[in-house]
């Protein structure tokens, strides 16, 4: 088995799937769909923020960040830098360098399964970033091999290269591409009727006779 495998650079979901994406929230998504979603301690570093773009996937082993700086010079706009720590939990692979490159490439967004570093030059890029918290000790380049662009797991989410990735301040959601358009705009018109319905709410109606729930209780 070879100590690199790198697989073809996926084909990127359409503009026009990635601007009905970024009016989409991950929790009107959760309303009816159960996979998909990585673990909710997979967190923003920067809030209020959304973005959507294509998987382009990594996998790094513990202490090794070889591959993951190979992969930074390959990434492209629209990209979402998604990196797999293989179950480590000890050692930062992202912090300020990793930050500014991957901007420069024109990715949207980073999503690590583990710890990250520099805080403060993650916040001065204005870079979304997604992650478990923060760590001080850093990985190396050790030359101990890794994947990119092959399938990857995020907090307990397969991740294929090319899926559609939906982040916010709620979490990390991936689709398959031939279903993000669907559920895009599924969410898009939830979401309107949901407005409608806090606007009937705050004019004196109750929460309890619109969604039939009062009506269950009192029967």
């Amino acid at each position: 088995m070879p100590k690199y495998e790198i697989g073809a650079a996926p084909a990127q979901i359409s503009r026009e799937v990635i601007a009905l994406l970024e009016q989409t929230e991950t929790a009107t998504v959760g309303h009816w769909r159960h996979w998909g979603f990585c673990d909710r301690r997979i967190q923003p570093l920067l809030r209020r923020r959304r973005v959507a773009g294509t998987a382009f996937t990594v996998a790094i082993p513990g202490p090794d960040s070889t591959a993951l700086h190979h992969a930074l010079g390959l990434l492209r706009p629209g990209d979402v830098l998604i990196v797999d720590r293989l179950g480590d939990d000890r050692h930062a692979c992202w912090g300020g360098g990793v930050t500014v490159a991957a901007k420069a490439s024109g990715a949207v967004a980073g999503v690590v399964d583990g710890p990250c570093t520099d805080l403060e030059e993650v916040e001065s890029s204005d870079f979304p970033m997604w992650g478990r918290g923060m760590a001080p000790i850093t990985t190396r380049i050790y030359d101990l091999g890794g994947r990119i662009n092959m399938p990857v797991s995020i907090g307990g989410v397969v991740v294929m290269p090319g899926d559609a990735v939906l982040c916010d301040d709620t979490g990390v959601l991936i689709l398959p591409p031939h279903e993000a358009e669907a559920e895009a705009r599924r969410a898009i018109e939830t979401q309107a009727r949901g407005l409608q319905t806090q606007d009937r709410v705050a004019k004196g109606e109750k929460l309890g006779a619109i969604s039939g729930a009062s009506a269950k209780v009192l029967a």
